[in-house]
């Protein structure tokens, strides 16, 4: 059986989209936390012959975000130059795009690897699926915030010029960030839910993927998973089976990552790892993604489940597949070994 199968656990898990918590964090506040002396350090790695990477390793990878911008803001004061354009011009390929990610604001990141998703020839559907899959309402509402910062435009807006179809309606309605919060399950409207959803496919010949999409973009998280188990009980499949047996392409992968986030983010996260290391080639970008914006929610749970699923820690499959200071720096993000 697969770990997307088994529901009898869902209804009294609590769920990281609904359950704002830093307690499964690798990272935390560093608890002698000096600024100055951070800053130095880091001074004398940047500006020395050479670049000391190990230094930049210790400090920015054992601090907390929050300390980390504490260090930008007294770096700048202290050379008139910002930390990002200095680990830029010192450091360079992955490394560089990691040290970057860690001295960057959560929502900031959220919002630059959306640019990045839609910025260039074609889009990137499969980053913009997994942030917009796997964040809560305010980490969505915090990015939009900081992409108009940012950009002076909304993001919903440049999205709505870069993604069509089906595909695109299930995503803009992710992007608004107003997934019903309420925690109370009305069971009545997850059985109504379900018998619509199985009539709209396993049921009728051809799909109705609108009602897929309003359904799973607008309920919320408890909500969801009541459908889920109404769901199979009505149609003896999973719902995330239905969709794979009656969609395809990008509005297949939006709705089964959905469905797996709202069972669990950090199964979902461990598995999207696992794929980003898998064969020929490791998708360094997705891995510094989900390994920095996840230092400081979950990413104990998502190692433990890694383990799980896979049956060796995160930590020993990145010793084999990341190297260099970048392998280190990731490394020591993700804590010891499991």
């Amino acid at each position: 059986m697969s770990v997307w199968d088994d529901l009898d656990l869902l209804l009294d898990t609590p769920s990281s989209l609904t359950v704002a918590s830093s307690a499964r964090g690798t990272v935390k506040d560093s608890v002698n936390f000096k600024v100055a002396e951070d800053v130095a350090a880091i001074r004398k790695a940047i500006e020395g012959v050479g670049t000391t990477e190990k230094t930049l390793i210790e400090v920015l990878t054992q601090r907390s975000n929050a300390q980390r911008q504490l260090i930008a803001n007294a770096y700048h004061k202290a050379t008139g130059r910002t930390l990002v354009a200095d680990l830029e011009g010192d450091t360079h390929g992955d490394f560089e795009d990691l040290l970057v990610a860690l001295v960057t604001p959560p929502d900031v990141y959220d919002c630059h690897e959306v640019t990045g998703a839609i910025k260039g020839a074609g889009t990137t559907e499969c980053t913009l699926t997994e942030i917009f899959a796997s964040r809560s309402n305010r980490q969505i509402q915090a990015m939009s915030e900081a992409y108009l910062a940012e950009t002076g435009k909304s993001m919903i807006h440049d999205l709505k010029s870069e993604v069509s179809g089906d595909y695109g309606k299930a995503l803009l309605i992710l992007a608004e960030g107003k997934r019903d919060e309420s925690t109370s399950v009305d069971p009545a409207k997850a059985k109504a839910d379900a018998k619509a959803l199985y009539e709209a496919g396993e049921k009728k010949w051809g799909t109705d993927e609108e009602k897929f999409v309003d359904i799973l973009c607008h309920r919320s998280i408890p909500q969801l998973r009541q459908t889920l188990v109404e769901y199979k009980s009505i149609s003896k499949k999973t719902l995330q089976e239905s969709i794979e047996s009656e969609m395809s392409g990008s509005l297949e992968k939006i709705l089964v990552a959905v469905v797996k986030c709202a069972k669990s983010v950090p199964v979902y996260l461990a598995e999207r790892l696992f794929k980003s290391m898998k064969g020929a080639g490791t998708t360094e970008s997705t891995l510094i993604r989900i390994i920095v914006s996840r230092s400081e929610l979950d990413l104990l749970d998502i190692r433990a489940e890694y383990k799980k699923l896979f049956g060796c820690s995160l930590y020993t499959q990145l010793e084999s597949e990341v190297s260099g200071s970048f392998g280190d720096a990731l490394k020591r993000v993700v804590g010891q070994d499991d």
